[in-house]
C-alpha cells in the first residue's frame, strides 16, 4: 500500500473514531451532570461553555495548523479529548468541569466539533487530485455520520447493561467519559503515524503577509464565503433536529420510537446524499450543485408545516433530507479549491468558525417561535426563505470563480 493510501487510511479511520466518541459520549453528557448534581441551569451552563471552547480553540489552531505543522495540531487537538474526559471522569467540581468544557474538547451534540474537521479536510485535499476531493469528501461525511450513529447505539447498550448489572446510575455514566478520555488517546496515536505528505506542500514565505493564515489575495473569498456560510447556518439552526422532534410531537403527538425512526431515516438519507452530490458535481460543477439541489430542498421543508398528517409531513421531510446534504462535501471541496494548499487548514477553520457562531442565535428564536400555537409553523418558514436567499447570493458571487478541476476540463 502507497503511502498516500496509508495517510487516506488513516484519515478516515480518526473520522470514524472521533465521530464514534462524539456519539458515545453525547447519549449520556447530559444524564451525567445531572447525576453528579448539578442544577440544570449549570449544565445549560457547561454545555454552552463547551461551543464557546470550541469555536475560540478552533479558531486559534486551525489558522495556525498550516504554518506549525497539522500532524502537530492535530495530535494537541486529540489530547485535549483526553483531558476533557480525565477531568469529567475524576471530579465533581463545577468550575474544573467548566475549564475542562471551555478548553477541552466535547461534542454536546454528537456533531463534529473542534479543529479537526478542517485540518483533516485540508490534508485529505493535499494527497488526492482534484477530481477526485468532492467524492473522497462525500465518503469521509458518510463515515462520519454512521460512526457517530454507531456511537451513540453502543453507548446505549453499555449503560444500560451497566444498570441492569447492578452498578449505579452515576458509575454507569462515568464509564462513558472514562472511555471518551481513551479514545482520544488513540486518535492522538493515529495522527501520529501520519506521513509528511499531509503538510502543505508549499510554505508561506517568511515575509508573506498573512492574516489568520490566509494570503491577502485570498482574504475577500474567505470572508465572502465565511459570510454567506453564517447566513446558511442561522437559517439551518432554526430547525435542529431536537427542534423538528419538538415539532412533531406537539404537531402530531408522535411517541418517542417513532421519532427515532423517522430521524434515523433522515440522517441516513443525508448521509447517502453527499455520495450522489459527488457525481452531480463532476458533470455539472460544485456551485451549481450546491445552489440547485438545496433551493428544491428549502422548498420542501417550508412544505412540511402545511402537511395536513403525520405520513405527509414525514415523507416531506425525508424528501427535504435526501437532498438538504447534497452542498456539504460540494461546500467543504469548493473551499479547499479555492485557496493556496498553505492555507487550506486556516480557511476550513475560519469557515467552520463563521457557521458555528451563525447558529448560536436561531435556536432561542426557533424556541420561542414554536411555543405559541399560531407560530409553530414559522421556524420552518424562517429557514427555508433565508436560506434560499444564502443559495441565490452564493451563486451571483461564486458562479465565476471555479475550482481547478473544472477550469482544466473547460480548458481541455
Amino acid at each position: 500500500m502507497g503511502r498516500s493510501k496509508i495517510d487516506l487510511a488513516l484519515l478516515f479511520s480518526t473520522r470514524a473514531l472521533r465521530l464514534f466518541g462524539y456519539g458515545f459520549l453525547s447519549v449520556t453528557l447530559v444524564l451525567y451532570l445531572i447525576s453528579l448534581g448539578f442544577a440544570e441551569s449549570s449544565v445549560g451552563l457547561l454545555l454552552s461553555l463547551a461551543l464557546l471552547g470550541d469555536v475560540l480553540l478552533s479558531l486559534w489552531i486551525t489558522t495556525s495548523a498550516d504554518r506549525l505543522g497539522r500532524r502537530r495540531m492535530l495530535v494537541i487537538s486529540a489530547l485535549l479529548i483526553v483531558f476533557a474526559g480525565t477531568v469529567l471522569a475524576s471530579t465533581n467540581v463545577l468550575w474544573l468541569i467548566g475549564v475542562a468544557a471551555l478548553v477541552g474538547v466535547l461534542s454536546p451534540s454528537g456533531y463534529e466539533v473542534g479543529p479537526f474537521l478542517s485540518i483533516e479536510q485540508a490534508a485529505l485535499a493535499q494527497i488526492v487530485g482534484d477530481r477526485d476531493r468532492t467524492r473522497l469528501f462525500a465518503w469521509y461525511n458518510l463515515v462520519g455520520a454512521f460512526a457517530a450513529a454507531l456511537g451513540a447505539l453502543l453507548s446505549g447498550v453499555l449503560v444500560q447493561s451497566l444498570l441492569r448489572g447492578g452498578l449505579a446510575a452515576l458509575s454507569s455514566y462515568r464509564a462513558t467519559t472514562i472511555l471518551y478520555a481513551g479514545f482520544g488517546l488513540l486518535l492522538a496515536f493515529l495522527f501520529l503515524l501520519l506521513s509528511p505528505a499531509v503538510e502543505p506542500q508549499a510554505k508561506a514565505s517568511p515575509t508573506a503577509r498573512l492574516a489568520l493564515g490566509i494570503h491577502r489575495s485570498s482574504r475577500s473569498i474567505v470572508a465572502r464565503l465565511s459570510g454567506l456560510f453564517a447566513l446558511d447556518a442561522f437559517a439551518g439552526a432554526f430547525v435542529l433536529q431536537s427542534l423538528l422532534a419538538y415539532w412533531f410531537v406537539i404537531r402530531f403527538a408522535v411517541q418517542p420510537v417513532a421519532l427515532g425512526s423517522i430521524f434515523f431515516g433522515a440522517n441516513v438519507l443525508a448521509g447517502l446524499s453527499g455520495l450522489v452530490a459527488a457525481r452531480l458535481a463532476t458533470r455539472f460543477g460544485l456551485i451549481n450543485t450546491m445552489v440547485f439541489t438545496h433551493l428544491p430542498s428549502n422548498i420542501l421543508l417550508m412544505a412540511v408545516p402545511l402537511m395536513p398528517t403525520l405520513t405527509a409531513a414525514t415523507v416531506v421531510l425525508l424528501l427535504r433530507f435526501a437532498l438538504s446534504q447534497m452542498d456539504v462535501p460540494t461546500r467543504q471541496s469548493y473551499t479547499m479549491a479555492v485557496v493556496r494548499p498553505d492555507e487550506r487548514s486556516a480557511a476550513a477553520g475560519i469557515t467552520t468558525t463563521a457557521r458555528s457562531i451563525g447558529g448560536l442565535l436561531s435556536p432561542s428564536i426557533s424556541g420561542q417561535l414554536l411555543a405559541m400555537p399560531a407560530l409553530i409553523g414559522a421556524p420552518f418558514y424562517l429557514a427555508g426563505g433565508l436560506k434560499i436567499i444564502y443559495n441565490v447570493l452564493l451563486y451571483r458571487s461564486f458562479r465565476g470563480v471555479r475550482p481547478p478541476e473544472e477550469t482544466h476540463e473547460n480548458e481541455s
